[in-house]
This record gives C-alpha cells, sequence and structure tokens, in this order.
C-alpha cells in the first residue's frame, strides 16, 4: 500500500491562556503521540516544525506549526485528539530567510 501524498500547512494556536513550559511540554508530548497514532492507522500526517510564541516572561501563548498532511480534516483530527485548539489552517508557500 503506497503513502497517501502530503500537502503543507501552517497551523496557527492560539490559546486561551499562556502555559507554563512544563504543561507546554506536555502538550507537546500529546501533539507527537497524536501523530503517532493516525500514522498507525494509515493516516497521512508529519510534523515538520513548530515555532513557539512567547510572551516576555517566557509563558507560550501559541504556536506557528507546519505539518504535512492529506488533507486539512486530518490536520483537525489530530488537534482533537491532541487537545490542541486551530486558529487558522493555512497552505504553506514559499519560504523567505535572511541566511
Amino acid at each position: 500500500m503506497s503513502e497517501p501524498e502530503l500537502e503543507d500547512f501552517l497551523i496557527l494556536r492560539d490559546l486561551d491562556e499562556p502555559l507554563s513550559g512544563e504543561t507546554f511540554e506536555a502538550a507537546a508530548e500529546g501533539s507527537v503521540d497524536a501523530v503517532q497514532d493516525l500514522k498507525d492507522e494509515g493516516v497521512g500526517i508529519r510534523w515538520v516544525k513548530s515555532d513557539v510564541r512567547t510572551q516576555q516572561d517566557g509563558a507560550v501563548v501559541g504556536t506557528v506549526c507546519h505539518f504535512q498532511a492529506e488533507d486539512e480534516d486530518t490536520l483537525y483530527k489530530h488537534a482533537d485528539r491532541a487537545g490542541l485548539p486551530v486558529t487558522r489552517i493555512d497552505r504553506h508557500g514559499k519560504t523567505l530567510a535572511n541566511e
């Protein structure tokens, strides 16, 4: 059985309340577990990277996550299983960098 073709997406996650580092780490582990569970079920999904958004005191207020998935519904399934919010999903375009 061949793997489904995956598209690149960016997911904006705004948290209702800032999270401490320890609480955020637990949420990140839940996300990794949810990805693995979906993969084990044959769903096409892959986490690429996440940029963490913080307040000045270091509390996490959200993330911008880059995922590859077979479709947007897969990303909502992942978020539901991981207990994570989805503020917005966009297709990933060109990366601009100052290197």
